[in-house]
């Protein structure tokens, strides 16, 4: 029997002759009031030939595949969303195990202490009275990349804590970036697909700069305002102790009178804000492909534990609609300048986990996870991550069970009638699986009841300037600004800081090989800041192109030194590693003199040399941390060099010696050296300059980042 006559009609309707994505009926761009861009078949195309329409998966045409289901225009999305749930609940389920995003991450557990009691904001149990506290455990991880990435690509992070409190288990599931690159949940598996490796070749890994990523930039305005945040030096962290974490939507405080504000929450760290070079973020992918996870682990396990400080933008409507922008736009932040962040407690990572696999892989983060005093509010992007993050977890853990895992299960005591399921851990007793019952009046137990007086109850009003009696699938017009914010981030930064950016975002482009792509993606520059585009237009060796057509004229929001990390950038040896450069007949007591000086100011020294056995030195003998060939100075935050003049000699004539000290050189690190060292730095080419100092002048010019020096040691844009 031939193959055309096994086939039945279905699939060869349905499967066969119809190759998805064939078709070429004729298609329109538009641009709808809220600013995006809808891709749609002409009103007078041929409606005839349906492999060109885009429908679900049971072959349902699709009318809008920009927008979910709302309540109004500004309201929140509805269960009746079947796209939307259709969409989201597939690309829940496309990997298994391994996490679709975050899939790269490393946690620990800690501790969170409220220092500031704001009951007249919010009933939760945590922010009661100055000195509640609640174990916590978090997780940080890049996005893009899969597990076995390396640890250091330019990437969003993610910033996830979980907060055991007395009312059950509230996870602040956020980002190093205050802003998404989406405003729309329905979009999320777009993004994803975009960004991910490109799925014919499924290279590159954990990384943006190809084809298909700018492709959706270039079509996507709404994604500039994370671009430029990813394409700053915030998108290459020094350390994850070392990143800022924001809970990225607008959400809601009520109190116990059931009064609501809007709340955005923020992550300071302790240790300030510090970002790597791009050229060191590429040799430590090669260094140390697990820089940032043994970073964390080696300081919480040396008791060095990080901390950052909560804090708080707490408004409300009357001043959230007076703005040029929307605050349920998951695009825009909130300027610290216009609203200040009010710190209200801190969370200290005290204790490693135990097993990786039973904590960090297996810990299941959710949005939906609250206590009463914290609610949502319409983010059209918040409200499908509600519906996204429980389907998601049960695909990965396999089990609806999945809270029953101890990293997952509250501290608290937790009742309810669910039974039963896949990997059932509890033994539940007695008849009582349903409610209500009269159980309880036969001497059974009855089991647990419903409470209106302290559990938790939705914010009650609708007064987020929005129709409810609507039932429409669109974006409100208030979402259609996309250049206006990505402006005010690039203006904010130093001259540095934008050489870096304008250089990241001609890497990448250089990496497209679509030329239209490339000229659309300098299009919408233009919008953004006209000096932005023309840098990268000559770093890419193109004409500027002709200015992309906003949906709204962008206005100039000033300036914000919050959002730079040069401008808030702390010189401190708190956290940092300082190598130090021993060879045979090095003065001991001089190394040991820098050790203490170091671990004086916090930091921690690692001793550096050609050999790591016992290396006899002036005054006895010493053991190294690491080989100098294999421990490169991008690894360390500062270098000191204590040699003698015959060892300096040699070490001259070795290429791993004098990369070591031209690579921190050019990643504008301090270097404090002896005369001995001199020869190394003169055949290495090495200019002294404020970073570049004899060694009695170390703790004076400290750990930090001698900026200045950039303009000799590379071409920026």
């Amino acid at each position: 029997m031939s193959e055309e006559n096994t086939r039945t009609p279905s699939i060869k309707n349905g499967l066969h002759d119809h190759p998805q994505g064939s078709g070429e009926t004729r298609t329109v761009d538009q641009i709808a009031p809220g600013g995006e861009l809808h891709q749609n078949v002409a009103h007078d195309g041929d409606h005839a030939d349906g492999v060109t329409h885009l429908t679900d998966n049971f072959g349902l045409r699709i009318a809008d595949n920009e927008n979910s289901l709302k309540a109004g225009t500004r309201g929140p999305s509805l269960l009746e969303d079947f796209i939307l749930r259709e969409k989201i609940f597939h690309f829940d389920h496309e990997r298994i195990p391994e996490r679709i995003v975050h899939a790269r991450g490393s946690g620990a557990h800690g501790v969170f202490e409220c220092t500031k009691a704001i009951p007249e904001l919010t009933k939760a149990s945590i922010f009661q009275k100055v000195g509640a506290s609640c174990p916590v455990f978090t997780r940080l991880s890049t996005v893009t990349g899969g597990a076995g990435s390396v640890d250091t690509p330019r990437d969003v992070r993610g910033f996830a804590v979980k907060f055991y409190t007395d009312s059950g288990n509230w996870d602040l599931v956020g980002n190093n970036i205050p802003v998404f690159f989406i405003q729309d949940a329905i979009k999320f598996p777009d993004l994803v697909h975009s960004v991910k490796m490109e799925a014919d070749r499924g290279y590159p890994q954990a990384a943006t700069a190809h084809d298909t990523f700018w492709d959706f930039v270039s079509l996507m305005p709404e994604s500039l305002h994370t671009v430029v945040w990813a394409m700053s030096d915030r998108g290459i962290p020094r350390s994850l102790r070392m990143m800022e974490g924001f809970g990225v939507h607008t959400f809601r405080f009520v109190n116990e009178k059931g009064e609501g504000k809007f709340v955005k929450f923020h992550w300071k760290p302790v240790l300030g804000i510090q970002s790597t070079t791009w050229d060191e973020a590429v040799k430590i992918a090669g260094a140390n492909p697990d820089f940032h996870r043994q970073d964390l682990f080696e300081a919480i396990d040396q008791g060095d534990f990080p901390a950052w400080d909560l804090g708080v933008q707490i408004f409300d409507e009357a001043w959230a609609e007076k703005q040029p922008y929307d605050v349920l736009d998951a695009t825009k932040l909130v300027p610290e300048e216009e609203i200040p962040v009010d710190i209200i407690g801190r969370m200290t990572l005290n204790r490693n986990v135990d097993n990786f696999f039973a904590e960090t892989e297996q810990v299941a983060f959710m949005p939906t996870n609250i206590i009463p005093g914290i609610d949502f509010t319409n983010d059209p992007l918040l409200q499908g991550r509600l519906f996204s993050y429980l389907d998601t977890q049960k695909s990965r853990l396999g089990t609806t069970n999945f809270h029953q895992i101890p990293i997952n299960a509250p501290k608290c005591p937790f009742h309810n009638f669910q039974r039963d399921g896949m990997m059932q851990t509890l033994v539940p007793t007695g008849r009582a699986n349903y409610e209500p019952n009269s159980l309880a009046e036969a001497g059974e137990n009855g089991g647990p009841r419903a409470c209106p007086t302290t559990g938790f109850s939705t914010f009650q009003e609708n007064a987020e300037r929005n129709d409810p009696t609507e039932k429409v699938r669109t974006r409100a017009e208030t979402f259609s600004d996309h250049y206006s914010q990505p402006g005010l981030y690039y203006r904010s930064l130093t001259e540095n800081e934008q050489a870096h950016l304008a250089s990241a975002v001609v890497f990448e482009l250089s990496k497209v090989q679509i030329e239209h792509v490339r000229n659309r993606v300098v299009a919408q520059f233009r919008n953004v800041d006209e000096s932005l585009a023309k840098r990268i237009a000559v770093g890419l060796a193109i004409d500027l192109p002709e200015k992309a057509k906003p949906a709204k004229e962008p206005v100039d929001l000033g300036t914000s030194d919050a959002l730079s990390i040069q401008k808030q950038a702390k010189n401190t040896m708190q956290g940092r590693k300082v190598a130090i450069l021993f060879a045979e007949g090095s003065d001991l007591a001089e190394i040991t003199k820098f050790k203490k000086l170091i671990e004086a100011e916090g930091g921690t020294p690692a001793l550096v040399a050609p050999k790591v056995g016992g290396i006899p030195v002036k005054g006895g003998e010493l053991k190294a941390d690491g080989l100098l060939a294999g421990s490169p100075s991008v690894l360390f935050d500062a270098v000191i060099s204590i040699l003698m003049p015959e060892q300096a000699e040699k070490l001259a004539k070795n290429a791993a010696a004098l990369e070591w000290f031209m690579d921190a050189y050019a990643h504008c690190k301090t270097i404090a050296h002896c005369k001995g060292t001199q020869v190394i730095l003169d055949r290495a080419g090495i200019q002294k300059d404020d970073g570049v100092v004899p060694l009695d002048e170390f703790k004076k010019v400290g750990v930090k980042r001698h900026w200045e020096r950039e303009a000799k040691v590379r071409d920026l844009a």
